[in-house]
């Protein structure tokens, strides 16, 4: 591994190290009793970090941004210590207060940062404002970023072979397996489309006949995974998924362990441990024993590190835990972008499992080449005397001399379908205008200033979204993200609707961990009215959205309920899904589950964003808040409700079902 010191980090954390070590107030102690002293203290802080009045049944009574940053700086000094996140946030990612946006629903990690890609638009569409403008729904599809193009090739064959890439892509490669902390000389890592494309890939390149068991650990719903099991099954899988206890959504042990271990008879049957170590959905966090487990029983595994936060891969210990399979996901600019690419990693001594298959080829595996426009504004400052650096913060010469007469070597000019999968900018070595295929493209025009240009030298690229997780690092991140979830739960915990008999009806529901120092930066809720009833999650999604804040919808599943909770059973409700390219709903899967509300914080996230989502959801205290936001609306004379073109999970445009 890259850190020498990593498996005394990776087995500190295993037995529940504090991450607040170094920072003030942390204990000094690295015994398991100090560290624990140290949560329970946490958890005192927590429940005193609101108004003395820790129940609110009205949102006129909330306590004031300012008074509530007050008693929450108060409660959790070490926040304070993470004030460079703010500094990045004021400096790099101005559009969030700009445009007045709460942004809640990111999880992956960003690969630039909102300044790069406004210094990199032409100057002309800048020019107009001394300052940097707000985003708007098209200045980030007509920015310059990365393209994707798929390779026809098949995943056993690049790794027994090698990987051909460009000098681009190698230089974004040794970039990304740094920042997650995984060796080139164990790994092979390659480039996807998406989440969902790694999955399926591996899927498909797998050798289910002779390791025919998959094996997961999720409590939602999650595309990706579904596309993994749909393909194994045909291919003979024999599926399962643990199951989780309502309403914490704790892996229920005894039965995920009686899978894991079966039967001395079924062991040649073990074939492929998918495990995410935390859900994206819930928040709740699971041990990394159960990946321990899984090798030590034969299975080979697959961590699914997406929804780790940044820098979660400096603890992950792969010295000690070396999963068999890696996927993560980047997104382009917080609060900006979402679209981006996915990685996924196979080690190098596990790659003889999977096998080549003519399905592979048109599954994921793709190129990362420069948008048109990219280079075509690099080489309009280039010809202005700029030979230092390009304006755009994105790009750095590693040579000073611009020459007439070549062009980027991996430069392509895709078709127009191309050009709406993109992923952020770069630009590669050089090469003659004559190997640029001829293709009728938009850019036509500004390609012809061009092609008979050339620069010598290659560019470095840069990775500020990244590099500003490297600069914080793990203990200010996991510190802030630990601070701000908590004091977020227990804020929605503290909403209560107004009632003649002595018990006050919670608003909020939470599903998975509650305030606890453990949970990870996300959590899932329900909003209820006066009666008691249920409010859709899609309908609190879209008045959210309305108020300029971004959540997302998840489905919890794989529930399972105690005699303790056997009533809330009836809540459930059923989903349906076709599989696809059937017409007839005969193999149709009917699932089970909850649908819920989710917020995801990241390490931009500051307290005046989940303040304002406290003050959002306290407004459904008033009976009439939904009727009142309905009308409200027809009288705006509007039909649909727009929304934000950010939130990956949703439409453009949708109806309110008021």
């Amino acid at each position: 591994m890259s850190s020498p010191c990593i498996r005394e980090a990776s087995e500190a954390c295993f037995h529940g190290c504090s991450p607040f070590a170094g920072l003030p107030g942390a204990p000094a102690e690295k015994s398991v009793t100090g560290a624990a002293a140290f949560r329970h203290d946490f958890l005192i802080a927590t429940s005193s970090s609101l108004h003395p009045n820790s129940q609110f049944t009205n949102h006129e009574s909330l306590p004031s941004l300012h008074e509530s940053f007050s008693l929450f700086t108060n409660a959790f000094p070490q926040y304070e210590q993470t004030e460079k996140a703010d500094e990045f946030r004021a400096n790099e990612y101005h559009h969030l207060s700009a445009a007045n946006h709460v942004c809640l629903d990111y999880t992956g990690h960003g690969l630039f940062s909102y300044l790069q890609k406004i210094d990199h638009l032409p100057a002309t569409s800048i020019a107009s404002s001394s300052s940097h403008p707000p985003p708007s729904h098209s200045s980030s599809l007509e920015s310059p970023f990365l393209e994707i193009s798929y390779k026809s090739v098949n995943l056993g064959s690049q790794i027994l072979h090698g990987v051909q890439e460009s000098e681009i892509e190698s230089r974004i490669r040794e970039r990304i397996m740094a920042f997650m902390n995984v060796s080139e000389t164990d790994y092979a890592m390659f480039f996807t489309a998406n989440q969902s494309s790694a999955f399926k890939l591996l899927a498909e390149s797998y050798s289910f006949h002779s390791n025919a068991d998959l094996l997961t650990v999720y409590d939602h719903e999650n595309e990706a995974v579904e596309l993994m099991l749909e393909s194994a099954r045909k291919r003979g899988a024999h599926t399962r998924s643990a199951e989780f206890l309502y309403p914490r959504m704790r892996i229920r042990s005894e039965k995920l362990r009686k899978m894991i271990i079966g039967s001395k008879r079924n062991r040649r049957r073990r074939g492929l441990f998918v495990f995410p170590l935390q859900s994206r959905i819930t928040g709740a966090p699971y041990s990394y024993s159960w990946m321990r487990m899984a090798q030590e029983e034969g299975w080979r595994v697959l961590l699914d590190a997406s929804a780790l936060r940044p820098k979660d891969m400096d603890t992950l210990g792969l010295s000690l835990f070396k999963p068999d399979f890696l996927i993560c996901s980047f997104y382009k600019v917080f609060g900006d972008n979402p679209s981006g690419f996915a990685c996924l990693f196979v080690k190098k001594s596990s790659a003889s499992i999977l096998q080549d298959s003519d399905a592979t080829r048109s599954i994921g595996i793709v190129s990362l080449t420069p948008a048109t426009t990219s280079f075509c504004h690099f080489q309009e400052s280039a010809q202005e005397g700029i030979s230092q650096r390009s304006s755009s913060g994105l790009f750095q010469l590693q040579k000073n001399d611009i020459i007439s007469g070549m062009a980027p070597k991996e430069m392509y000019y895709g078709s127009p379908e191309l050009h709406s999968s993109v992923v952020d900018n770069v630009t590669p070595e050089a090469v003659s205008s004559s190997e640029i295929e001829e293709v009728e493209t938009p850019f036509n025009s500004a390609r012809s200033r061009i092609t008979e240009t050339s620069f010598d030298g290659s560019l470095e690229i840069e990775f500020r979204g990244l590099d500003h997780a490297d600069r914080l690092g793990i203990v200010s991140i996991n510190c802030r993200a630990r601070c701000l979830i908590n004091w977020l739960v227990n804020a929605l915990l503290s909403l209560k609707h107004p009632d003649s008999a002595t018990v006050l009806l919670p608003l909020v529901m939470i599903y998975g961990p509650k305030v606890k120092f453990e949970r990870g930066p996300t959590v899932a809720f329900n909003v209820f009215d006066w009666k008691g009833e249920k409010i859709d999650p899609v309908l609190v999604q879209k008045l959210a959205d309305r108020n300029n804040i971004s959540l997302t919808c998840g489905f919890l599943q794989h529930i399972w309920f105690s005699d303790k909770y056997k009533e809330w059973e009836r809540t459930l409700e059923t989903r349906t899904s076709v599989a696809k390219g059937t017409e007839s709903r005969r193999k149709r899967d009917d699932r089970r589950g909850l649908s819920v509300v989710t917020v995801s914080l990241g390490f931009l996230t500051n307290f005046e964003d989940v303040y304002r989502l406290w003050a959002f959801i306290s407004r459904f205290l008033d009976a009439d808040f939904v009727e009142k936001e309905r009308w409200r609306y027809t009288a705006l004379n509007q039909e649909t409700v727009e929304v934000h073109w950010q939130c990956k999970n949703r439409p453009t445009n949708s109806p309110l079902d008021a």
